[in-house]
């Protein structure tokens, strides 16, 4: 059970609030409500740019880093197509410094040419070697484009098209910033060795003053239900032919996502998960094949994908994926397969729980999706999942007129 205090200040800021005095350190997680969907399809890859220009230092802190490092503390963040998190642990003695770096680059974030020039080349460097120069790097690229035609889940977090980062002008950067990034958009959890009072008077010292701004208000365009197979194969110089295959799934908020996602524990979780001992150990197929759901909070995709062992024909791999497909849609899961995939879920919640960073996370995320005390009733929604919804569920999902199909051929 995670407890917390929440208050709200006057320009908008939640904070929620987790003591947790088993540890001397604390964490200070800001989330705020922006993520690569919210971006102009014509200027994508903001959110994540924009992440990294978060640590180019603000008008009054040239150096983010600095400051932290010399009281002992760490700082990362990440960019999904739903949010942009931040986060900083350190020793609780020091937390005013937490609150003093955050707050100043929500309120005066430097923006220089100079900064913008380093962190695009940053980013652009990231999107030639993690997705242009690696072999199967491009996936997301191809395949988001594939499978969402409306939503704006259709292009990656990296952004679209590397034109569109290394044209992102100053006043394109600042007027993305204005839009996004303030109190209202924003949810900080502070947790650990911490005092919930001196929390609240921290917290209406540092960012009280902070101008609320507008509530950005979202309207993306809904993605239209699929209603025939899509399929794309490419050719390109990797190691060993792949294959990729999305459906379409209810989004984060529903009941129906729990189920989907236990679906892919089923097929995916360990050596003992049935793709794993039906497809690479028992018949040699793949190399290896997983199954796992994206977790977006729209409508998501749940996604199979391996990599067939040399000679095994990519439509006898696509094949052999079906039949377990199939599987869940015509026979019950077996009442202690499906228990001790619960068990495995259990037992993560449980450690999640023991991670201080990990708890401030998710009370951010399950405050934006309408509040963070339902992270105490996660679990609950797995365990109470029957193998007869499975069985409704992947009938649901695991049509072949829901799928999408991506398949790699390596060059010979």
């Amino acid at each position: 059970m995670v407890t917390f205090n929440r208050v709200t200040l006057s320009n908008g800021l939640k904070v929620l609030i987790h003591e947790d005095h088993t540890t001397p350190m604390a964490v200070v997680n800001i989330l705020y409500n922006v993520g690569a969907r919210d971006e102009d399809p014509d200027k994508t890859g903001f959110a994540h740019l924009f992440e990294h220009l978060m640590f180019g230092g603000s008008v009054n802190i040239p150096s983010y880093d600095e400051p932290l490092q010399r009281v002992g503390g760490e700082n990362n963040a990440f960019t999904s197509n739903d949010i942009t998190n931040y986060y900083i642990t350190l020793p609780a003695s020091n937390l005013e410094t937490a609150f003093w770096l955050e707050s100043d680059r929500m309120l005066s974030l430097a923006f220089s040419e100079k900064s913008l020039e380093v962190q695009r080349n940053v980013v652009s460097e990231e999107f030639k070697q993690r997705y242009l120069n690696q072999p199967y790097g491009d996936v997301w690229l191809r395949f988001r484009p594939l499978v969402y035609k409306e939503h704006p889940y259709k292009w990656a977090t990296i952004g679209k098209d590397l034109s569109h980062i290394e044209n992102a002008s100053i006043d394109d950067v600042r007027s993305f910033f204005k839009k996004h990034y303030n109190p209202s958009n924003a949810i900080m959890v502070v947790g650990g060795d911490v005092n919930p009072e001196e929390v609240q008077k921290l917290a209406e010292k540092w960012f009280g003053s902070v101008p609320p701004g507008d509530k950005p208000v979202r309207n993306l365009p809904q993605e239209p239900e699929q209603v025939e197979a899509r399929r794309e194969t490419i050719k390109a110089d990797v190691p060993l032919n792949a294959l990729y295959i999305a459906f379409h799934m209810p989004g984060r908020n529903t009941q129906a996502y729990y189920e989907t996602e236990l679906i892919s524990d089923i097929l995916s979780r360990g050596n003992s998960s049935r793709l794993y001992f039906n497809l690479v150990k028992e018949q040699k197929l793949f190399s290896d094949v997983n199954a796992y759901v994206t977790s977006s909070i729209d409508p998501g995709l749940f996604v199979v994908e391996g990599k067939p062992l040399e000679g095994v024909s990519t439509e006898e791999a696509e094949r052999s994926v079906w039949n377990e497909l199939e599987r869940l849609k015509t026979e019950l899961i077996p009442v202690d397969e499906l228990t001790k995939v619960k068990n495995k879920i259990e037992s993560t919640m449980v450690f999640a729980e023991m991670s201080l960073l990990d708890k401030a996370m998710n009370l951010a995320f399950f405050e934006l999706m309408g509040n963070a005390a339902d992270l105490n009733n996660e679990t609950e929604r797995y365990l109470k999942i029957s193998a007869e919804e499975i069985q409704s569920r992947a009938a649901s999902v695991f049509r072949k007129e829901n799928s999408s199909t991506l398949i790699y051929l390596a060059n010979k």
